[in-house]
């Protein structure tokens, strides 16, 4: 009879032990699905650590429609004066349409057209993102290198009579106005982007500056030839 109560009390205790080891894993395992939560959780957002004017990168919606990354002002700048500035160099470009003669000036027409349009596209698309306007006034921070169009401001703009002059113009002296003041544009956008290579904070417009920097460099080039054998 006392060998039969000790094996239930021993088997009674096996069974309170196993309860409990039971109970302990489920708790743990409760627990490890609350720090699994955490970590898959939205983290606090990251602040820009340098940099005048620096502000948080995006997130959500506002990361996917502008440039991703942490911005700052000379960011914002440089998409706000560029925009205004590639929509004139769109502006010229039409002009050539029933203008221009020389086939080289009509290539280069069109490679404006096909460069510009998408970059101010992208530009308003970063802007809308950072939660900042399409314009500003930034006053005479830019030379301006024509008149006092609207425009004047900023660097290679032209002015309205200069605008006009171009109209007015056709085949050759077409040609050679245009080429004439393509360069003082494209300069005012070459000066505007290097501008932002220096001082810009965001990766994705320093990489837009660069291709600025690039495809008109070589544009002006070019424009400069045409001027020498016309």
């Amino acid at each position: 009879m006392r060998a039969f109560t000790n094996r239930t009390t021993r088997k009674i205790a096996l069974i309170g032990a196993a309860t409990a080891t039971g109970l302990l894993l489920s708790a743990c395992g409760a627990d490890d699905g609350m720090s699994g939560a955490d970590h898959g959780g939205p983290s606090a957002p990251a602040t820009a650590s340098a940099g005048s004017g620096a502000t948080a990168a995006p997130s959500g919606a506002a990361a996917e429609a502008g440039a991703p990354g942490a911005f700052n002002d000379a960011d914002v700048m440089f998409a706000q004066m560029m925009i205004p500035h590639h929509e004139q160099a769109l502006e010229m470009a039409k002009l050539a349409d029933g203008r221009a003669e020389d086939a080289e000036i009509k290539e280069l027409v069109a490679a404006v057209e096909r460069a510009q349009d998408p970059e101010i596209a992208k530009m308003r698309a970063w802007l809308k993102g950072w939660g900042r306007p399409e314009s500003a006034d930034h006053g005479s921070a830019h030379g301006s290198a024509h008149g006092s169009g609207s425009e004047g401001g900023m660097a290679g703009m032209m002015s309205d009579q200069d605008m006009k002059d171009l109209a007015a113009a056709k085949g050759a002296a077409f040609d050679r106005r245009f080429a004439e003041l393509m360069i003082a544009h494209h300069d005012g956008a070459v000066a505007m982007a290097e501008d932002e290579r220096k001082n810009g904070r965001n990766a994705t417009a320093r990489k837009l500056a660069d291709d600025v920097v690039r495809t008109q460099s070589a544009e002006i080039a070019a424009l400069r030839r045409i001027l020498d054998r016309i």
